[in-house]
C-alpha cells in the first residue's frame, strides 16, 4: 500500500491509527517519546506489515530531526503523515509550571507544524500524499482550566485549514481530526482525574481513529467525532466566547469531580 508515519502512536488515539493503518497494508513508521513504542512496532508486525520504532521527544527540533532522519534513511515517500502526538495540561495557568506549559506549545503546535512542513514539502514536490493532523473540539472553546492546551488546538484546528487550502490542487491533502474527550492516558498525564470532564464517560479511540482515517483518505477537510462532539463544536459557533468559558469551567475546574 504504501509508507505510513505517525506519531505519538504508542498509546490511544495514535496506537489506534497506527493499527488500522497496518491492518491496511501500509507499512509504518511510528514515534513517540515512551520506550514501550518498540513494544507495539513488534506487535503491529503481526499484520504482515513492516514497522519501524522511533523513540524520541517531539516537543523538540532535535527529537523531530531524528525522526526526519530515520525517515529518509528508509528511502521511500511518505504516503500518509499522522500528526497525533501531543500533550494535554490541566489547572489554572498561573497554577502551573510554565516549563511544563511551553512544553505542551512544542509538542503541540512547534514539533508538529516542523514535522508537517519536511514532510509536506517532499509531498507537494511529487505531488501526492495526505496528512491528518489531531486538532480537537477543544479548539473551539475558551479553555478554563485548560487554556494552554486549547489554545494549542485552537492554533491546530487553525492551520490545518490555512494549509489545505494553500494545497488546493497540489495532489496533497490535509484532514483536521477534531475529537471530543477520549478514553486515553490523556486525563491522568494532565492531571485532571479530579475534574468533572475526568470523570465523565468517554469516546473509544479506536471509533475516534477510524473517523480520522477514513476521512483522511476520502480527502476531507476536516471530521469531528461522535454525535454529541457535533453538537458541541456547533454550539461552540454561535454561543459568546464568556460563556463558553464558563461551561469550561464546569467540566475542567480542578475538584469538579466531587460536584457531580
Amino acid at each position: 500500500m504504501g509508507l505510513a508515519v505517525v506519531t505519538g502512536a504508542s498509546s490511544g488515539i495514535g496506537l489506534e491509527l497506527a493499527t488500522i493503518a497496518a491492518s491496511t497494508g501500509y507499512d509504518l513508521i511510528i514515534a513517540s517519546d515512551e520506550a514501550k513504542i518498540e513494544d507495539i512496532a513488534i506487535h503491529l508486525q503481526d499484520f504482515g506489515v513492516s514497522v519501524q520504532a522511533v523513540q524520541a521527544d517531539l516537543s523538540t527540533i532535535d527529537g523531530v530531526d531524528r525522526l526526519i532522519e530515520d525517515i529518509a534513511a528508509d528511502g521511500r515517500s511518505v504516503d500518509l503523515l499522522m500528526a497525533n502526538a501531543g500533550r494535554g495540561l490541566g489547572k489554572g495557568f498561573l497554577d502551573q509550571d510554565f516549563a511544563v506549559a511551553l512544553e505542551v506549545i512544542e509538542t503541540n503546535i512547534v514539533g508538529t507544524i516542523y514535522l508537517v512542513h519536511e514532510i509536506g514539502r517532499n509531498m507537494r514536490s511529487r505531488g501526492a500524499g495526505r496528512i491528518l493532523l489531531t486538532g480537537s473540539i477543544a479548539g473551539f472553546t475558551p479553555g478554563t482550566f485548560q487554556a494552554v492546551y486549547n489554545g494549542t488546538k485552537a492554533f491546530i484546528n487553525s492551520f490545518s485549514f490555512a494549509l489545505r487550502e494553500e494545497l488546493k490542487d497540489t495532489g496533497v491533502t490535509v484532514t483536521c481530526l477534531m475529537p471530543g474527550p477520549t478514553e486515553t492516558h490523556f486525563f491522568a498525564r494532565a492531571d485532571m482525574l479530579d475534574t468533572s470532564v475526568g470523570q465523565a464517560k468517554k469516546d473509544d479511540p479506536a471509533d475516534v481513529a477510524k473517523a480520522g482515517f477514513d476521512a483522511m483518505l476520502n480527502g476531507e477537510g476536516d471530521v469531528v467525532s461522535g454525535w454529541k462532539n457535533k453538537v458541541i463544536s456547533a454550539a461552540a459557533n454561535v454561543l459568546p466566547a464568556d460563556m463558553l468559558a464558563r461551561q469550561h469551567r464546569k467540566m475542567a475546574e480542578p475538584g469538579s469531580a466531587s460536584d457531580k
